[in-house]
């Protein structure tokens, strides 16, 4: 039948369009659609090929299976060509697989080998009297790309076979795939070193192993795995594809841990089911499984189609990849007030459920990634995690897509929106105000090492916020026994029993309750050390950060360039009348001296004459904690913490309540403790041996006079404190050059103070 002329152009396009992707997909290892587009694709072209058979020509993408090889390798011919394999999507056409094949084999029972069909690239590895000859990707099926160089660095591809009853000749089947562990500490490594990651697995063993240059490919974590032979000569016989495989593996070419044997359509739909249910936990991807006729005599019988063996079928499950595009992005607040970019997506199929969200983790993400809202995006959702985008398509981008930006205020409770210096993760300071962080606040601010209100567990909390009877952490001490008393599990005596323990808690320390606000990074020890450092909450909310951390030098010139710069200024020649400092200083060649750090050392000396009358440790930067534990990170966390006016005003409310603690020192009440009241601020002291009075009462006394006391040695101890029988560490501390006291030695380095 002669067919229409519509037929006619559908079927050119659809191939123009394969063969586009083939290319896009093999060729440049950056493919533009996902594996189950392509799937449909060339479903769509073999339906009209089936129904017009004129339409078939050699050149169609139903009658090879992939592409040409790559121009930059020397192509290499399969002795037996490396076909693709039909794939059944439904249980219905796993059933129609297996009645077709035990119709043709005249059986109604026929057994299978069962294995993960890997998601990788797959390999042709040549051996000739046991040694590795020759690698080949499999290309177009007959001809492939000579990879033998690169596939040598791969550690599970034996370069010599084990035994000596191996075949003459021997070609082996298999992928090369990038563990998903691997696959996650390489992105992590590209990302470092600031190019472009993988989108998934696949690509990255496919742009591994195309790498021109073998020592790329060996910094790569790939592996090898077997499933099958081409060419055979010589060996044992083995009547089942079993038992080659078998063999293979006593040849020393690893095979998939989750082979098996099974018997008719019944065991395939249980493999199926078992591995479908174990993909998450395998350690690398796969996208279905493979069934083959075991006996080798069958699958003779069965023989082959163009493209594909009669004898085998891939069941593949539902694509964990797909392409959508991104109509808007929103920010979420977390339980800790972390504030998390959310791309709200075309809704599409990924993994087998309708995703419309995604995750971008933090906006060093975004901005990596370039993703704008109006951008097409590939989307990946693995089992329970949380489907994320994970590539843009930059050449699909439109004219109008909109660039991402960080919201200056919580889209939550409106407080600010802080991200310290240094750190990924954009923060929501409000805090103790915030809704969003509102149950993990009450948590905290409810446990033992906090105010340890007794009985006022995670249950109840949540059962109080969602019934809005308490919004911030007063509201506790406000609520009577008969709001208690009828909420889910709470009788008149447990209610009774809360309203005591709450009266209990009002009375606290200072630390506890420093460390009950919930400030980030301040643990109990750092709670400790504030309340010692400062004595009453007001001197603590007063501070700013030079009452935490003093600096000296100037900021971001390490030693390095401090040394390097203060010779270099030494030897320099006075500077032209109207030279610009900056310019003279860059004109230095001092390394690691950029513009902004010249800019700011002009800024912070005045004048040149004052720059170059400096010295090393002048021009360079350091920080002295005046606080055990509080450096510039936390000390900047505490200072936002306390200019919110919500945190203060819910301080102010915790107080009113009857919230309240010993203040220790009067004079603490207006200022912090000077730095010469605590000599030993920023020093690190280590103590050994016997001493005079019980090691905890030295070690308390140490830390009020600023001192951090660690358990071990380093280069970084400033002090050993050694006794009597001090043992290996004063000869460690020897060794390191660490100056060693006695109490007396210690008395005279605080001058008696404490």
């Amino acid at each position: 039948m002669n067919p229409p002329d519509s037929a006619r152009a559908r079927a050119e396009a659809l191939r123009a369009e394969l063969l586009h992707h083939n290319y896009r997909y093999y060729v440049l290892d950056d493919p533009e659609i996902p594996d189950d587009a392509y799937d449909r694709l060339l479903r769509a072209l073999q339906t009209l090929e089936a129904e017009y058979p004129e339409l078939v020509s050699p050149d169609s993408p139903t009658q090879r299976v992939g592409a040409e090889p790559l121009a930059a390798f020397a192509e290499v011919e399969h002795r037996v060509p490396m076909l693709s394999l039909d794939n059944a999507k439904s249980a219905e056409e796993l059933a129609a697989f297996a009645v077709r094949v035990g119709r043709a084999l005249g059986r109604e029972a026929v057994d299978f080998v069962a294995e993960p069909k890997l998601d990788g690239l797959a390999i042709n590895l040549t051996y000739e009297d046991g040694v590795l000859r020759c690698a080949a990707t499999r290309g177009d099926g007959r001809r492939g790309e000579d990879v033998t160089a690169q596939v040598r660095t791969v550690r599970s591809v034996p370069l010599r076979l084990r035994g000596s009853d191996w075949p003459r000749l021997l070609e082996v089947r298999g992928e090369i795939v990038l563990p998903t562990a691997g696959f996650a500490r390489l992105n992590a490594r590209m990302r470092e070193s600031g190019q472009r990651t993988f989108a998934n697995p696949r690509n990255a063993a496919a742009g591994s192993l195309r790498q021109l240059d073998p020592a790329v490919t060996a910094t790569r974590p790939l592996a090898f795995v077997c499933y099958g032979f081409g060419a055979v000569e010589g060996g044992p016989a083995c009547a089942t594809q079993y038992e080659m495989l078998q063999a293979l593996r006593d040849w020393g070419l690893p095979l998939s841990p989750q082979l098996e044997r099974v018997r008719g359509l019944d065991g395939c739909d249980a493999y199926q089911r078992r591995i479908g249910a174990l993909r998450e936990q395998l350690p690398y991807d796969i996208d279905g499984v493979v069934f083959k006729v075991d006996a080798l005599a069958d699958q003779e019988t069965l023989g082959f189609v163009a493209r594909a063996p009669r004898w085998a079928i891939a069941f593949k499950y539902p694509a964990q990849e797909a392409l959508t595009r991104v109509e808007a992005v929103e920010f979420q607040v977390g339980r800790t007030g972390a504030v998390t970019p959310v791309a709200r997506l075309a809704p599409v199929q990924v993994g087998g459920v309708t995703v419309a969200n995604a995750t971008l983790h933090n906006m060093d993400e975004v901005v990596r990634k370039d993703v704008r809202i109006g951008d097409t995006v590939y989307v990946r959702r693995a089992g329970d995690v949380i489907p994320e985008v994970v590539r843009v398509l930059a050449e699909r981008r439109p004219a109008d897509a909109e660039a991402v930006a960080l919201p200056a205020h919580c889209p939550v409770c409106g407080a600010d929106v802080v991200r310290p210096e240094g750190e990924a993760v954009a923060r929501c300071s409000g805090g103790l105000y915030c809704p969003a962080q509102r149950k993990e606040s009450l948590k905290h601010f409810a446990s033992r090492r906090a105010l340890d209100i007794e009985g006022l567990g995670d249950k109840l909390i949540d059962q109080l916020v969602e019934r809005e009877l308490v919004h911030g952490p007063a509201d506790l001490f406000r609520l009577d026994q008969a709001q208690l008393a009828g909420l889910e599990r709470m009788g008149e005596k447990s209610a009774a029993n809360l309203i005591a323990a709450l009266d209990r808690a009002r009375s606290t320390d200072l630390a506890r309750f420093i460390y009950a606000l919930g400030i980030r990074e301040v643990g109990e020890s750092t709670a400790r050390a504030l309340a010692r450092g400062f004595g009453s909450l007001d001197a603590l909310m007063a501070a700013r950060e030079g009452d935490f951390v003093q600096r000296r030098g100037v900021s971001g010139i390490g030693p390095v360039t401090a040394e390097a710069l203060a010779a270099a200024l030494a030897d320099a020649a006075d500077p032209a009348p109207d030279a610009q400092p900056v310019d003279w200083l860059l004109g230095l060649g001092v390394r690691g001296l950029t513009r902004p750090r010249a800019e700011t050392l002009v800024e912070h000396f005045g004048t040149l004459e004052a720059l170059r009358a400096a010295d090393a440790e002048d021009l360079r930067a350091e920080t002295r904690s005046l606080i055990e534990g509080v450096g510039p990170v936390v000390a900047a966390h505490l200072v936002a913490f306390f200019a919110q006016s919500h945190n203060r005003e819910a301080i102010a409310a915790l107080r009113e309540v009857g919230v309240h603690w010993p203040e220790q020192s009067a004079a603490a009440d207006d200022a912090p403790v000077e730095p010469e009241a605590r000599p030993l601020a920023g020093r690190t002291l280590v103590i050994t041996g016997t001493l005079s009075r019980p090691r905890p009462e030295i070690k308390a006394r140490l830390e009020a006079l600023g001192a951090r006391v660690s358990g071990s040695l380093s280069g970084k101890t400033d002090y050993l404190l050694a006794g009597e029988a001090a043992g290996s560490k004063l000869t460690r501390a020897r060794d390191l050059g660490v100056e060693v006291l006695d109490e007396a030695g210690l008395e005279a380095l605080i001058g008696g103070a404490g």
